[in-house]
């Protein structure tokens, strides 16, 4: 099940908020201020968040920017009273999925938060699909990492056996035990691997930069 943190201090807007994310199946979790959130320390543990802008101690834009150093990247919808353009401008630069002005319709809300667990889903499948190419990177051999990385420059197999020291024939083995554990059905998925793992070949020797 989702789970929805809301970050709100006026009680009874927290619990017309909650009750409102229960009513269509979310699990929620509802805090008075930032600080009681960041103590329970399960900021990770999120689909979203739903915060109003002004808050007790820290505000809502000041824990956008807490979590954004903490390199936590939940989705947050936002609310608020009293938005301003450049207020609005600044949560939207920074990644808010949505602003709300209160008092906003229930299905706003609702479609805030759908869209924000949408982007959270697709944030984690991202993730989990970039942890198993740096997984298959690690079965590498040295020759074929620097092999594919030459490769998926744009190098040509005698370029790249020039570049290595190494016969033609070689290197096709070599780029081929690479595609096979990499998982690359073709030369372009490959490229597109090596572009997800931030990857580039770098003067006379294959680098990675991470």
């Amino acid at each position: 099940m989702e789970t929805v943190f809301v970050i709100e201090d006026d009680i009874s807007v927290r619990e017309s908020l909650c009750g409102l994310l229960q009513s269509v199946g979310l699990q929620v979790q509802a805090f008075a201020e930032p600080v009681d959130l960041l103590d329970h320390g399960r900021s990770e543990d999120a689909s979203c968040m739903v915060v109003d802008i002004r808050l007790p101690g820290m505000s809502g834009l000041d824990f956008q920017a807490t979590l954004a150093q903490a390199k936590i990247n939940t989705p947050l919808v936002f609310m608020t009273g009293h938005g301003d353009v450049p207020m609005t401008v600044r949560a939207m630069k920074a990644g808010a999925v949505d602003f709300l002005t209160k008092p906003f319709r229930d299905q706003d809300m609702l479609d805030a938060v759908a869209a924000a667990i949408e982007r959270n889903r697709a944030h984690r499948s991202t993730e989990k699909a970039t942890a198993e190419l740096r997984a298959h990177l690690g079965t590498l051999s040295r020759r074929e990492r620097e092999t594919m990385l030459l490769v998926t420059s744009g190098l040509m197999n005698k370029q790249v056996a020039g570049h290595l020291g190494l016969r033609e024939g070689t290197v096709k083995l070599y780029r081929g035990q690479a595609m096979k554990k990499m998982g690359a059905r073709s030369l372009a998925e490959l490229v597109r691997m090596v572009e997800v793992l931030g990857l580039h070949a770098g003067g006379n020797r294959a680098e990675a930069l991470y």
